[in-house]
């Protein structure tokens, strides 16, 4: 049951942050202090759910070793995130809800990220690998190919 309550938590998170991603980061606002912990929680747990390493997490969100692991215990970081870091939240957060509408099977929305994938983009590599460069484009662009995937008819339960 305890299970339960954490997915519940987390969807009522990511639906928080989502809104406020919307209204605010996306257009150049910046989360508050709370949003930013929060946010880099939630993001933190989609993440490992790809089965990432600790050092991918933390090159995907620009975040030191240090705040990772204050995050991990729930140590109040997060609180001071900048704008860059807040962005890389938002897009982990995008990749999230795009998963999580284009595939009705759990074990899709949190394993496509490390999938290999052979189209033009990814080349022969994970989702996962592109992200864990570090750098803003690639997960921007990974973000913007898998919300593509709604559009493209991926069928909702398909593996």
């Amino acid at each position: 049951m305890a299970g339960a309550h954490s997915a519940s938590l987390m969807l009522s998170e990511v639906n928080c942050l989502r809104s406020a991603r919307v209204d605010g980061i996306m257009g150049g606002g910046r989360f508050n202090q709370e949003q930013s912990s929060v946010g880099l929680k939630v993001a933190l747990r989609i993440i490992a759910g790809w089965q990432a390493s600790p050092t991918q997490a933390c090159r995907i969100l620009r975040i030191s070793h240090s705040t990772y692991r204050r995050a991990s215990q729930d140590c109040g970081a997060g609180r001071r995130l900048d704008q860059d870091q807040q962005q890389r939240i938002g897009l982990v957060l995008s990749i999230h809800a795009s998963l999580r509408t284009t595939f009705a099977n759990q074990a899709n929305v949190k394993g496509f990220p490390g999938f290999i994938n052979e189209n033009e983009f990814f080349e022969g590599r994970s989702p996962l690998e592109i992200m864990a460069q570090g750098d803003m484009i690639s997960l921007y662009e990974t973000c913007k190919r898998i919300d593509q995937l709604q559009r493209i008819g991926v069928a909702q339960g398909s593996s």
